[in-house]
């Protein structure tokens, strides 16, 4: 059974940083490509970063460049998502996917498996 588990969201002020965490069984990273999704209220899924660990590959929506990094630990099969300088725009619920796809992106109706979300919620 293949299972993502999401884990690290919370409430943090504006500026502040959060490490997301998502905790993969039943598939390899090595195999997968993984992407961080994110839904606010009254908002369509959309995609924030993607990895793939066997390419060695990132990417990010423009928004968080430079403020988010996407990063893998294959030995532990879980895939992190550090955000710095968040915004209250960056609130929303953060999900994890996994795609097997040959290239890694960010469209969410590519991706097969997904976790049960983790609220970060950034106030002004």
């Amino acid at each position: 059974e293949v299972q993502l588990v999401e884990s690290g969201g919370g409430l943090v002020q504006a500026g502040g940083s959060l490490k997301l965490s998502c905790s993969v069984s039943g598939i390899s990273l090595n195999d997968y490509n993984i992407a961080w999704f994110r839904q606010a209220p009254g908002k369509e899924r959309e995609g924030v970063s993607c990895i793939s660990s066997s390419l060695g590959v990132t990417n990010y929506k423009d928004s968080v460049k430079g403020r988010f990094t996407i990063s893998s630990d294959n030995t532990k099969n879980t895939v992190f998502l550090q955000m710095n300088s968040l915004k209250p725009e960056d609130t929303a619920v953060y999900y994890c996917a996994a795609d097997e796809g040959r290239i890694a992106t960010m469209i969410p109706a590519l991706y097969e498996y997904w976790g049960q979300g983790t609220q970060v919620t950034v106030s002004s």
